[in-house]
């Protein structure tokens, strides 16, 4: 290349061996990362799970509460990682009264856990919870990734309790042809997996993400890393997401079990066959008002696995909210927090 020459090459090492000793100093002094930083009150609480009112920003939030619904896999608080970027902070000061299901950490005690568990006892347990607790006969709910799937499931089984449904970055086609995650899980000898292992662990998934894209999310990013060492909140920004990747629940064995199968290899969702307890999920009793909003450069739900819900509801208020970002950005980027958390907010609000 020209003008790399020897003397380039060795100042270019010392330079980068002067920004690492220099950084390494500063993740010394740095403290405790922070994520999670709403005030917020446990209002019920079963097993592991805790439902959480967040604090309203205006005096007069409106009447019909808004839970969300996170997914299995990772924690919450990626919906409220910092102040400036906080899909939950965006809501509360649009008005809305925002309520979250923390499902904490199962151990081995969970194992024999289902989604019927999930969903026709905790959701529904806080559903109901809610109910009581603002005089509703229906509240609105927020699904999120895995999380909106169980509320399609959810919505579908008790339409009488959900009044607006909203989906974000949610699969419903698992079997579509840019779905990576799908094409490495389908392969897998689930049954053998979880009978050896009892719960899934939450490393073992998450190394699965990470691998849907390593040079990115496992060496690039900590390459880049040594160029805001010396930017404190950059830093910071980093290792809170760092923090959030790595701080991954084990997954309930029985619930994994019947999750991966029929939703991932069977894809049962879209063909009205999936079966939660007793009871057979049919998408087309959705006929509450539907907002669906995905990001159109999400590697781990692609747009076209969200956008096959269009065709398979009956609700005559469906519309869509395209994101131009990736899966992680719809909830962290500065875009996001202008875009998505007012938009939902309106879309409540006026209905």
């Amino acid at each position: 290349m020209i003008g790399l020459t020897p003397e380039r090459i060795v100042e270019e090492i010392q330079g980068y061996h002067a920004r690492l000793t220099e950084g390494m100093e500063t993740l010394r002094n740095i403290g405790e990362i922070e994520a999670g930083v709403s005030p917020r009150d446990a209002v019920y609480r079963e097993d592991k799970l805790t439902l959480y009112r967040y604090q309203p920003r205006v005096a007069q939030p409106r009447p019909i509460p808004l839970l969300i619904v996170y997914a299995l896999v990772n924690r919450p608080y990626m919906m409220d990682i910092q102040e400036d970027r906080s899909m939950i902070r965006g809501l509360l000061e649009a008005g809305v009264d925002v309520y979250l299901i923390d499902w904490g950490y199962p151990d081995a005690g969970d194992r024999g856990l289902t989604l019927g568990d999930y969903i026709h006892r905790y959701i529904a347990h806080c559903v109901d919870h809610l109910r009581e607790r603002c005089q509703q006969e229906s509240i609105n709910v927020l699904g999120v990734c895995q999380g909106g799937a169980l509320s399609l499931c959810f919505s579908a089984l008790y339409p009488e309790k959900v009044r607006n449904l909203v989906t974000m970055v949610t699969p419903v086609d698992f079997h579509t042809p840019d779905n990576l995650l799908t094409h490495l899980i389908r392969h897998v000898n689930i049954d053998l997996l979880i009978d050896t292992l009892g719960n899934l662990p939450g490393a073992m998934l998450n190394f699965a993400f990470l691998s849907l894209s390593p040079f990115r999310l496992a060496g690039q990013k900590y390459v880049d890393l040594v160029d805001i060492l010396d930017d404190v909140g950059a830093l910071k920004n980093f290792l809170r997401m760092e923090k959030w990747i790595n701080d991954s629940p084990d997954q309930a064995g029985e619930a994994f079990r019947q999750f991966a199968k029929d939703f991932f290899q069977r894809n049962k969702l879209i063909r009205g066959e999936v079966v939660i307890g007793d009871r057979r999920v049919d998408l087309h009793r959705l006929t509450m008002p539907i907002l669906n909003v995905y990001a159109t450069q999400d590697h781990l739900v692609p747009p076209a696995a969200s956008k096959a819900l269009a065709g398979l509801h009956d609700s005559r208020d469906y519309s869509e909210l395209s994101f131009r970002g990736g899966h992680i950005g719809i909830y962290v980027s500065g875009r996001a927090q202008r875009e998505i958390p007012p938009a939902i907010a309106d879309w409540l609000l006026a209905r």
